[in-house]
């Protein structure tokens, strides 16, 4: 008895016929596709608008956390902070008996108290505003760093009102005044020169 031979069914799964018009299996099965994409991304959309419900609009957003005292930096404590300061104290001594080995005539710079704070910030505040300015040069003025500097001497004011000696006090009042009194020379002179243009500049009193 013969044997009969395998059937091969070949299915056409082409969309665009041979005439070049969508078959209509194919535009069926398209259409199906969509509706259940649709249908999928609406229960999507339906579950996360459970989940997590929008704010309301006159609520306000959350402000950021600030940090706890537990959060922030600490500071050195005290034995590490003494311990710093005799480390440093050890070391400026050495160094002060290495530069009189090494020059006997040197002067030798004693501690660093108030006064000298506020002649170095008034020296500071004296060369933004042009002193020391060799003659026939153009005087450097720089007007931003000269205020910087008299504002911090202000707020050391502030801060240690109360604390100083009689000397100290007069010393820092003395040096404010002489350089708020200089700084205004200096301004007024440039409003003056920039509404006269053709007038020489005047040349800021020398103290």
């Amino acid at each position: 008895m013969p044997e009969k031979e395998p059937q091969v069914t070949f299915t056409d799964r082409r969309k665009i016929s041979s005439d070049g018009e969508i078959r209509p299996e194919a535009a069926a099965q398209s259409a199906a596709d969509r509706l259940e994409a649709e249908k999928s991304s609406a229960q999507q959309a339906a579950a996360a608008h459970t989940a997590a419900p929008p704010t309301p609009s006159n609520e306000k957003p959350a402000e950021p956390s600030v940090p706890s005292d537990k959060e922030m930096p600490q500071g050195p404590t005290a034995e590490e902070t003494a311990e710093s300061h005799a480390a440093y104290r050890k070391t400026t001594q050495q160094l002060d008996e290495l530069l009189r080995a090494k020059a006997p005539d040197s002067t030798r710079l004693g501690p660093v108290a108030f006064e000298n704070l506020v002649q170095s910030m008034y020296m500071t505040a004296m060369m933004a505003l042009g002193a020391g300015t060799q003659p026939g040069e153009k005087p450097r003025i720089d007007l931003m760093g000269a205020r910087q500097t008299i504002d911090l001497l202000g707020v050391l004011g502030e801060k240690t009102k109360g604390n100083l000696t009689a000397d100290e006090q007069r010393l820092l009042e003395s040096a404010l005044f002489e350089l708020r009194m200089m700084f205004l020379e200096i301004t007024n002179a440039i409003a003056r020169n920039a509404a006269n243009p053709g007038q020489q500049a005047q040349q800021p009193i020398k103290r």
